[in-house]
C-alpha cells in the first residue's frame, strides 16, 4: 500500500462506458452518464483535469468474483427477446436483456473500477471515481439488477490482495448491495454498510438489520432498512446514527462507496423522497469519513439513477466535484450549452435549472431510544419515529459485535 501521493482525486472515464446499453426501452440509458460529463466540462469542473482511460478488465479480474461458466455465457450470449420467465445466468430476462457485446462492455465498467483501485493503491490519487461502476447487483453466477459483472466487488477483492487487509464499503443507492454484501459476508476484512429502502417494500428484498455477516464476520454487514418516503433530513440522521460509529469502530484503510441516486424523489423505480441537495450531503459525508479514519483514501462509483436529465447529472457532477475538491453550490445555475445539449435530446422533458432542488437538509442527530427530537410537526415528527426504529434495530443487531453500545448515541 503506497503512501506517496501526487493528486488530490482522480476521475475515470472513457466513452466506451456508453456501451453498456440495454435495450430502448430500459430504464438504464446511458445518456446518464453523458449528460454527467457533459454538465461537469460546462461548468469547468474539470478543466485542468487529466481523465484515465481505463483498459478492460481481464478474464482473470472476473473470476476474482464470477464463475467461469458465468463468464463463458456472458461472452457467448446472443441476442434474443427477453423471457418472463428466469433465463440462464439471468442472461435474457426483462431486467437483463442480452444486448451486443455485452461481455466487453461489462469488463470496460470493470476495468474504470480497477483501474480507481490501483491508482489509489499505488499513491499516485487520494480520492478516484468512476461513474460508470457500481454494479453492486450482480452475482457470481448470474446476472440481476442491470448488473452483469460486480466491479465494486471485484475491486474490493485487488484491493484485498495488493495491500489492504480492512476495506469499508458504503452503499447509499435505494435497492440493497445484495452483491457486494453477499460476496464478503463472511469475510472479516470487509465491512459492508447499505442504506437502502425496505426490502419489505422494494427489490431485492434483502438487507434486513438481521443480515450481519457470519462466522468471523459477524458484525460486518450492517443494514440500514428506510421506509418509502423517507426525506433527507430523516436519511440523514439516520446515516450518522449509524455509519460513522461502524466506520470508526472498524478503522478502515480505505473506503469504497457504491452512489446510486435512485434515492431521489422523481426516481421512477423507487419510492425515497431525496432531493440532490440530500445526495451531495452523502457524499460530502462519505468523503469526510475517508479523510477521517482512512487517511483520505476514497473510491466512489456509481450505480442506480433514472432520472436521466433532472437527477443524475446534478447529483454525479456533485460526486465528481466532492472527489475533486472543487465545490459546486447548489444553487448554482445550469449553463445554456447544457441546456440546449439536454434539450435536444429529451425534448419531452423539463430539465432543472440550477444544481439544487432547495432540500432541506438540515437534520436532528439522534439522541438514544429515549430521545424524542419532536418539532411540533406531526408529519415531520412521524418519520422521525419511523427512522429512530430502524436505526434502533440495526444498531442492536450489529453495533454489539463491533463493540459498540447499541443505545448509547456517543457509541
Amino acid at each position: 500500500m503506497a503512501t506517496v501521493q501526487r493528486s488530490p482525486g482522480t476521475v475515470v472515464w472513457t466513452d466506451r462506458f456508453l456501451d453498456y446499453t440495454w435495450t430502448p426501452e430500459h430504464p438504464m440509458k446511458p445518456a446518464r452518464l453523458k449528460f454527467t460529463m457533459a454538465l461537469a466540462e460546462s461548468l469547468g469542473l474539470l478543466d485542468g483535469v487529466e481523465l484515465l482511460e481505463p483498459a478492460s478488465a481481464t478474464t482473470a479480474d472476473l473470476l476474482r468474483i464470477h464463475t467461469a461458466d458465468y463468464i463463458e455465457a456472458v461472452e457467448h450470449a446472443t441476442v434474443r427477446p427477453a423471457s418472463s420467465l428466469t433465463p440462464p445466468y439471468g442472461l435474457g430476462s426483462p431486467d437483463n436483456p442480452v444486448f451486443p457485446r455485452m461481455h466487453q462492455a461489462a469488463s470496460v465498467i470493470v476495468g474504470g473500477t480497477l483501474a480507481a483501485a490501483r491508482e489509489i493503491a499505488e499513491g499516485r490519487a487520494r480520492r478516484a471515481v468512476s461513474i460508470g461502476g457500481g454494479m453492486h447487483h450482480a452475482m457470481p453466477d448470474s446476472a440481476s439488477g442491470f448488473c452483469v459483472y460486480n466491479d465494486a466487488a471485484v475491486a474490493i477483492s485487488w484491493l484485498l490482495d495488493h495491500g489492504f487487509d480492512r476495506i469499508a464499503y458504503l452503499d447509499v443507492d435505494v435497492h440493497h448491495g445484495d452483491g457486494v454484501q453477499r460476496a464478503f459476508y463472511a469475510d472479516p476484512r470487509v465491512l459492508t454498510v447499505s442504506i437502502h429502502q425496505h426490502p419489505a417494500t422494494l427489490w431485492p428484498n434483502t438487507g434486513w438489520p438481521e443480515e450481519v455477516g457470519c462466522d468471523a464476520a459477524e458484525g460486518t454487514a450492517i443494514n440500514l432498512a428506510v421506509l418509502p418516503g423517507t426525506r433527507d433530513a430523516q436519511w440523514l440522521r439516520g446515516f450518522h446514527a449509524v455509519v460513522p460509529s461502524a466506520v470508526a469502530a472498524f478503522e478502515p484503510q480505505i473506503v469504497v462507496s457504491q452512489c446510486g441516486v435512485d434515492t431521489h424523489r422523481e426516481d421512477p423505480l423507487a419510492d425515497l423522497e431525496l432531493t440532490v441537495d440530500g445526495q451531495r450531503a452523502a457524499f460530502l459525508a462519505m468523503r469526510e469519513l475517508a479523510d477521517r479514519y482512512a487517511d483520505g483514501r476514497w473510491l466512489a462509483v456509481g450505480g442506480g439513477g433514472y432520472g436521466l436529465v433532472r437527477v443524475v447529472p446534478r447529483a454525479w457532477t456533485h460526486l465528481l466535484a466532492t472527489a475533486l475538491d472543487r465545490t459546486i453550490a447548489p444553487e448554482t445555475e445550469i449553463p445554456a450549452e447544457w441546456l440546449a445539449l439536454v434539450g435536444a435530446a429529451a425534448p419531452n422533458t423539463e430539465p432543472p435549472r440550477t444544481m439544487g432542488d432547495g432540500g432541506d437538509i438540515a437534520y436532528r442527530r439522534w439522541d438514544g431510544p429515549g430521545g424524542t427530537g419532536e418539532t411540533g410537526d406531526a408529519r415531520t415528527d412521524r418519520a422521525q419515529r419511523a427512522i429512530d426504529t430502524a436505526v434502533l434495530a440495526t444498531r442492536r443487531a450489529t453495533f454489539g459485535l463491533l463493540g459498540l453500545d447499541p443505545e448509547d448515541p456517543r457509541d
